[in-house]
């Protein structure tokens, strides 16, 4: 059966700035967010993220959850990440979560599904051939206030040669 890969509003915002969107389906193949991150990233304020982000949606490089989500985990985190995590739940050995927010990640973990951040996409860009620099991507979103720790970025360099 196929892996499901499920978008993260952050993770979202953070590829949509540096012109990542793209990259999802030559990387996953299909790739989904539930409507309560949809919501969250599209309030209609015509940002330069939400363009792209519309226009990833409009060519279905990433595609609104469809079915209807099961509340198998009932947490303290916004309506999007829990929508991601319960739909991870619901075939958790078939799902791979794209997400940053650090409490969102750690109630993933500890109810064992999988789960990568932006910084791993733009290391699977570099490492796919999709990008010519993960260090640029990285200034891109270090100018716009989007935050990845520095070890993580280190990390990711690192990983493809680009310390």
């Amino acid at each position: 059966m196929e892996r499901k890969i499920i978008l993260d509003s952050s993770p979202l915002i953070g590829l949509a700035l540096v012109g990542g969107l793209e990259w999802l389906p030559k990387l996953f193949g299909n790739v989904y967010l539930p409507q309560s991150v949809k919501q969250e990233v599209l309030p209609s304020k015509n940002a330069p993220c939400e363009i792209a982000i519309e226009q990833a949606l409009a060519q279905s490089w990433i595609q609104v959850w469809a079915f209807p989500i099961e509340a198998k985990l009932e947490v303290d985190l916004d309506a999007g990440e829990t929508d991601c995590i319960n739909i991870a739940l619901a075939a958790p050995d078939q799902v791979l979560l794209i997400m940053d927010e650090r409490a969102g990640r750690a109630v993933a973990k500890e109810n064992g599904l999988r789960v990568i951040g932006t910084a791993a996409i733009i290391g699977f860009a570099k490492q796919q051939g999709l990008i010519q620099s993960a260090r640029s991507a990285f200034e891109v979103l270090h100018n716009s206030d989007f935050r990845i720790s520095a070890a993580v970025i280190n990390h990711v360099l690192k990983s493809v040669n680009e310390i």
